[in-house]
């Protein structure tokens, strides 16, 4: 996994809300219905105030079709990113 040197990765609810429920034209209520989920959670997941668990990830997956593994991914890279940022680099542990 690579990742982006020159900008922010894409959120998992960016791409909830770009790729999915816009082109399928669902609002958020109706998807928060259909997955048994309060709006809040959903409107927090697409306005990035909420990451992506596995258990939402296997949710989003069944909805959509796609893999638990896509979603997860896009929320590792997103989290590795932001933490990757302040970061100090630790040395690397030498063996004698």
């Amino acid at each position: 996994m690579i990742l982006p040197q020159n900008r922010k990765p894409t959120h998992p609810g960016v791409m909830l809300w770009e790729e999915f429920l816009k082109p399928l034209n669902i609002s958020q209520k109706q998807l928060a219905q259909h997955l048994g989920w309060t709006t809040a959670k959903l409107s927090e997941i697409i306005h990035q105030k909420r990451g992506v668990t596995a258990e939402s990830a296997l949710a989003l997956a069944d909805a959509f079709l796609v893999t638990p593994e896509f979603w997860l991914n896009l929320q590792l890279v997103w989290d590795l990113w932001h933490a990757a940022q302040n970061r100090k680099p630790v040395m690397p542990v030498k063996f004698n």
